[in-house]
This record gives structure tokens, sequence and C-alpha cells, in this order.
């Protein structure tokens, strides 16, 4: 029988917060009967988003084709989506049961660089494009590939999604931190950078990439078109590839800001030394179609041997599956006005982002009208990360603390007071510890996924629930 002490000491070291022991007890209270207001994780068909109609319907026809044969056909399904199947039927006439090229199926490849190149106005290839079963495998690929000697290194931003942290740790490479400027609304600070990179290299790694998250998980960020020529310069500057995690680039809410593609700066800089590895899915804008696993790579600056061996990377997995390349595909190319299903795609778009939109400033709202609570309202994404402020037990002093001893102090303070939330509110949120955060700060982060009501239910709860907390604590002192 396998034993813990058998098991890669990679795997046990590796942690992934946000199905966490919090997680576990929110579904162990769940059982008991009590409800729950899940803002761990950015699942939306989990939280009541409804499917796309346009998604399903062409799913439905793609998986079942003898449905075409059917009479009752014309009738269910709008002309346009009965010749959209018929298309993709024709372009993959092995179905949704057979495997794919390795790097996915040609047709959506190319619909993909369409995309980009309608997107950003810059030029896109489409054999510079593999298919991944979401963002997640796209960005385990790339360190898999990247990943040479034990001393390699990857800046990741702190805080983080710990999808970073938890395959660094897995593939035996080294995290280096970099402080996201919460002051700046979670821009990225060139000096932190300088400081961040020199300081690993004192420390002997050797950094190989910098990921960036925008917009920002769990920060809610959008960055500027200037903090990413920043990027772009360091990373020459450092001989470094750049991770660019752009999966919530359709969740842009706040007024004047507007979502700036790597690919697209890189293109207005003229750079074609730094080598870019962007990612986006079905799971996150406004599809929400977690379970099917579907996304992109887009590779620029790349000689074609390496290249080559990425695909190899790719062939050895065999293919993504199928209904999440399709999925991907009917991402990037949705209907278009005098569609017969145009308006009601538009229509089911149009409120699934209006509601966000509305949902994230009636979280950031009113979170910040609690005393001794801080959060901006989400400017995109589909998260905050949330301050909080504690008073310290008597005798507690961490300024006495080293700083490995403040890290777990600080972790044990925001699980505690997380699990806490959870066991007298049902709101399920994130340690901020489970992302990281600047050292004598706490944090958590929640979605703002839930229906509306959810989350003025969950500012209510928190204002009574944070009070009571705080009021515990001096009162023991």
């Amino acid at each position: 029988m396998v034993k813990l002490s058998d098991v890669n000491s990679k795997l046990l070291k590796a942690r992934y917060a946000v199905r966490g022991k919090i997680v576990a007890r929110a579904q162990e209270l769940e059982g008991q009967g009590r409800k729950v207001i899940y803002c761990n994780i950015g699942n939306p068909q989990a939280l009541k988003q409804k499917p796309l109609t346009f998604i399903r319907q062409v799913l439905s026809l793609l998986e079942y084709p003898e449905l075409l044969n059917s009479p009752e056909a014309a009738k269910l399904y709008p002309a346009d989506l009965i010749a959209r199947a018929k298309m993709i039927m024709g372009l993959n006439p092995n179905g949704t049961g057979a495997y794919t090229q390795s790097a996915g199926i040609p047709f959506i490849r190319q619909a993909v660089a369409d995309f980009i190149q309608k997107r950003d106005g810059i030029p896109a290839d489409h054999n510079r494009i593999l298919l991944t079963d979401g963002a997640s495998k796209g960005v385990q690929a790339v360190f898999t590939m990247l990943t040479n000697k034990e001393n390699d290194g990857y800046m990741i931003p702190i805080p983080q999604y710990p999808l970073y942290s938890a395959t660094i740790e897995l593939y035996g490479a080294k995290q280096v931190n970099y402080f996201l400027d919460e002051a700046n609304n979670w821009q990225l600070n060139e000096h932190e950078l300088v400081r961040s990179i020199e300081e690993a290299r004192k420390n002997g790694i050797n950094p190989v990439a910098i990921a960036v998250i925008n917009p920002g998980n769990p920060t809610g960020a959008v960055l500027s078109k200037e903090n990413i020529r920043m990027v772009i310069r360091f990373a020459k500057a450092n001989n470094l590839a750049i991770m660019a995690d752009e999966v919530y680039q359709e969740n842009v809410y706040a007024a004047g800001l507007k979502f700036h593609s790597f690919a697209q700066v890189m293109h207005e800089l003229g750079e074609k030394e730094v080598t870019l590895f962007s990612f986006h899915s079905v799971s996150k804008g406004f599809l929400g179609e977690c379970g099917h696993r579907g996304g992109y790579m887009e590779i620029r600056n790349m000689p074609d041997d390496v290249y080559g061996e990425m695909i190899k990377l790719q062939s050895i997995g065999l293919c993504s599956n199928v209904d999440g390349q399709l999925v991907t595909y009917l991402m990037v190319a949705p209907p278009q006005p005098g569609d017969a299903s145009y308006e009601l795609y538009a229509s089911e778009r149009g409120a699934i982002l209006g509601d966000l939109k509305e949902k994230a400033e009636i979280l950031g709202r009113g979170i910040s009208a609690i005393e001794g609570m801080h959060a901006q309202v989400p400017q995109g994404a589909m998260y905050a990360f949330v301050r909080f402020d504690l008073p310290h037990a008597k005798g507690i002093d961490p300024e006495a603390m080293t700083s490995d001893e403040r890290l777990k102090y600080e972790a044990a303070r925001d699980s505690k007071y997380c699990l806490r939330l959870l066991e007298d509110t049902g709101i399920c949120v994130v340690p901020g510890s489970g992302f990281g955060q600047q050292p004598g700060t706490l944090h958590f982060r929640t979605t703002f996924l839930p229906p509306k009501d959810d989350i003025k239910t969950l500012v209510e709860k928190m204002k009574k629930f944070h009070t009571a907390y705080v009021e515990k604590i001096k009162s023991a002192c």
C-alpha cells in the first residue's frame, strides 16, 4: 500500500488555496443543511450563471448530428446555427469522439488567429497557436518547457493565482515574488521588479520568465498600456520570457479603462526578441464554460526548432479535448449582426457582463464602508482582494518576529478569520495568505459571482461579523 511517505515531496509541498481546507469545511456545512455562499472560486455556472444558448445549441448538434436530420431541427435551432454545425462537421468530419491534431483543429486555430487580429489590429499566425484544456494546461506546458535547471525561477505577482506557485513547486523550480502596488490600483512597479530579480540572483536563482495576470486575479485590476510597456522593456533587459495570463480580457467594468493585450503592445513596440506566451480560456469572460476546459495559448518570438519542442510536448498528451476546442471556436467566432442567433446572443452577453459590473460595485462600495476593511471597486476580472485590519492579542509583537515567524503568524490569523467567517455566516472566501500578501497585511479573496441578492447579504453579514470579531479580540486584551 502506498503511504504518505512514498508520495512525491513536491506534491506534498504544493498548495492550492481556492480548494483548500476552508472549502472542504464549507461542503461539510452544506451537507448539514447550512446555506453557503461560495465566493472561493471563479466558477460562474456553479453560481447560477446560465450557459449561453448559442454555445449549447451548437454543441448539441455536434455531439448528436442526427438531430440535423430531424424535420423539427429548423423549428428548434436558428438557421445560422444549423449552417454553422454543418460547416464544422465538414471541417472536422471525424466528429467529437476522435483525436485531433496535437496543436488542435486547424480551422479553429485559424479562427483564433483571426480573433487576435481583429481584437488587436495586428497580424497573428495560426501556426503559433495551440488549443489547450483551459489556460491552466497552457501555463503548465510553459513551465515544462522552460524549467531546465534546479535554480531556474519564475517571477510571479504577489498576490497571485495559486496555479503558479503550486506548479512551480510541482516542477521543482524556484518562486520569485514581486509585490503588486496595492496603493496604485495593483499595478506593477518597476523598482519592485528590479528589487525582486536582483534579490533572486543574489540567492543563486536564474529567473527565466515573468508571469503577469491582466485583468488581475485576485486583485481585479486592469493594467495600463504604459505598465505593460514597462514589463516588456524589463523582460527584454533581463532576458525573460513573458507569460501573459489574459483570461479575464472580456471582464473590464471601470469607466475609461480597456484591456490591452501584451501581443498588441509588443507589436507596437516592434519587439522581436522577447518570447511571449499569452493565454485565454472559455472558463471566464461571459461564457463561464469552466467544465468544458477549453482555451488557447499564442506564442510569439520563438524559433521554429524551439516551437517544434512545444508541439512535441503537446503530442505527448495527444490533444486537448474536442468539446473544449469547439467551445473555444465559438468564443472567438460568435454570431454576427444579421445572423438569426445574434440578437439572443448579444442580449445574454450584455446581461451577464452588466450583472457582473453591478455586483462589483455593490461589493466594492459595501466592503469599503465597513470600518477596518478596505477594497476598491474591482476594475475587472471576477474578484476583490479585500484588506482587513485586526488588533494583535495581548503580548504579541510582530516586529519582534523573524520573517518566517511573521509569515506563519499572519497566515494563521487570516485562515482563522476566514474559517470563523464561514462558520458564523456561511460565507466562503479564501485567505490572502493562499495568494501571498505584503508582510504586515491581512486579506481575503472573494468573487462577486453569486446572485446579486447573495452579494448584498454578504456585505451585510460581513459588517456584523467583522465588528464582532474585532471587539472579541480587543476584549481579550
